[in-house]
């Protein structure tokens, strides 16, 4: 996930002469095709009890369409979203021409599912106007700040004070965590109740890394303030998890032209999603429940799994797959050796998690499997390679090292870890350069290109890899891996596999 997914809406124009099509707005919801779900209830009902910073892809297709389904269930209209942008102002464009509303395709092998979303009432850019912001907040309607700003959102030290934390309240907040801190100093002044924080970040302990950060910019305002937040405030953790591929002018255009809606920013993301909360708010909890969240007393153990199992997958499947020179997951997956790598990767991790409540984890595998072959939902492997500094030491190297600690198969892990390496060159196997997208990659290429197949000069960076180059074991692992990578990603792959079958045989 990042931020505010995005794409350059100026590439192409809205083809709407050689289809007819309706523009979104409220105004137009009755006219739009019959196939098209609208929300039925009245907007205008909404409550702004929900600000949401980080309105992207995932959140539209994800948390926003939960609320949706409150309203439209006429479960309860007391949750509507005010989304905040951090960083880019088209989503802000898109959404005023189009009432905050968008639309949401789901696809799966039959026929597309289309819905409007209107549980967003309104769309704040925060540069532009952070005083907005802040009365958002600082509203006694609000009762539950969220978060999906990636994890390269929140500091690396989670003792530390958020990079950018402005101590002087007069001026104006220029991070998220500087921003919550002011709407509660706010609301602290004037009596009122806080409001939850919960992030929807691919975080481990999300929940209590949010704590800090807030905790952290507090320190910076108020010790005072500090101490009434670590009081007051709750920050439940959470699990999130919807495949949503960012939205491409083609993807728009063929909402356009199939299914007569012309909207700048559609969604398109897959049947599945899940939502699990740990149960603690403090002014109020939406009732989520009733429209498929999980509410439990512990999210760890599902957040573990799904970290380590669908986002260590896709990122030993991203690297491994562009290096090969595929570009979708689908058109990666339909090679029988990179899905059998992908299973095998699965394989060797689910054997390291502890027990999950309620979830076999061979059933969890093999949805994993089915949902990355999803052609009609093909994601781009350039988006699931990006900050493969922040996800590989948080998806990938957490089960290389139980692996190496409880001396367990970790063939599948240690080419995803070498995989990583190679890719951090900078060009796949045939020569092909492409970008890293990586916020430590100038920083990190050199040491790939010095090291080639010898790992060393990478693992020295403890930042990333902390003791586990300290591993006479893994540096030899990792070295027959490159050396393998060096023969070809797919000849790699199938010799990992091969290899790990033979061991299985010969066990049995």
């Amino acid at each position: 996930m990042t931020t505010e997914n995005t794409f350059n809406l100026s590439l192409r124009p809205i083809p709407v002469d050689s289809c007819p099509a309706t523009s979104l707005s409220d105004a137009t919801l009755r006219r739009l095709p019959l196939a098209v779900d609208v929300p039925r209830y009245d907007r205008q009902s909404l409550t702004p009890a929900v600000v949401h910073f980080g309105v992207g892809n995932f959140h539209r297709a994800h948390q926003a369409v939960y609320f949706d389904d409150l309203a439209r269930q006429g479960i309860c209209t007391h949750w509507g979203i005010v989304g905040v942008g951090m960083r880019r102002p088209q989503m802000r464009e898109v959404l005023s021409r189009q009432d905050n509303l968008y639309t949401v395709v789901v696809r799966d092998g039959g026929l597309d599912q289309v819905r409007v979303v209107g549980a967003l009432v309104d769309y704040l850019f925060a540069p532009e106007n952070p005083a907005a912001v802040v009365r958002a907040l600082a509203d006694p309607r609000t009762r539950l700040v969220t978060l999906t700003i990636t994890g390269s959102g929140y500091p690396s030290d989670v003792h530390a004070t958020p990079a950018g934390i402005r101590a002087d309240p007069a001026l104006a907040p220029d991070t998220v965590f500087g921003f919550i801190v002011a709407g509660l100093d706010r609301r602290r002044r004037a009596g009122q109740p806080p409001f939850t924080v919960l992030s929807c970040d691919n975080v481990q302990n999300n929940g209590e890394v949010t704590r800090r950060a807030v905790l952290g910019a507090a320190r910076r305002r108020s010790a005072e303030l500090a101490r009434w937040i670590d009081a007051n405030v709750s920050f439940p953790g959470s699990m999130v998890d919807r495949i949503t591929p960012e939205t491409t002018p083609e993807r728009r255009d063929e909402v356009v032209a199939v299914h007569g809606v012309a909207d700048s920013w559609p969604v398109v993301t897959e049947p599945f999603r899940q939502w699990i909360v740990e149960d603690d708010f403090c002014n109020g909890r939406p009732p989520l429940q009733q429209v498929g969240v999980q509410l439990v007393e512990d999210v760890g153990p599902y957040e573990v799994m799904k970290t380590r199992m669908l986002n260590g997958a896709h990122s030993g499947l991203g690297h491994l797959a562009r290096l090969a020179g595929f570009e979708t997951t689908a058109g990666a997956m339909a090679d029988p050796v990179i899905r059998d790598f992908v299973e095998g990767y699965l394989a060797e991790v689910s054997r390291l998690i502890p027990t999950v409540p309620g979830i076999d984890l061979g059933d969890y595998s093999r949805t994993l499997v089915e949902r990355f072959s999803n052609p009609k939902i093909s994601d781009q492997l350039t988006r699931l390679c990006r900050r493969g500094s922040t996800k590989v030491p948080s998806y990938v190297l957490p089960s290389l090292r139980l692996a190496i600690d409880k001396d367990k198969p970790r063939a599948h892990l240690v080419l995803a870890v070498a995989a990583w390496l190679r890719y951090l060159r900078g060009h796949d196997h045939a020569g092909q350069a492409f970008d890293l997208e990586d916020a430590q990659g100038e920083r990190l290429q050199p040491l790939a290109v010095q090291g080639q197949t010898d790992p060393r000069p990478l693992l020295t960076q403890r930042e990333v890899f902390a003791d586990l180059g300290d591993s006479p074991q893994l540096v030899r692992e990792l070295e027959q891996a490159l050396c393998l990578l060096e023969q070809g990603p797919l000849t790699a792959a199938a010799r990992v596999t091969a290899s790990v079958n033979l061991d299985l045989a010969g066990a049995a």
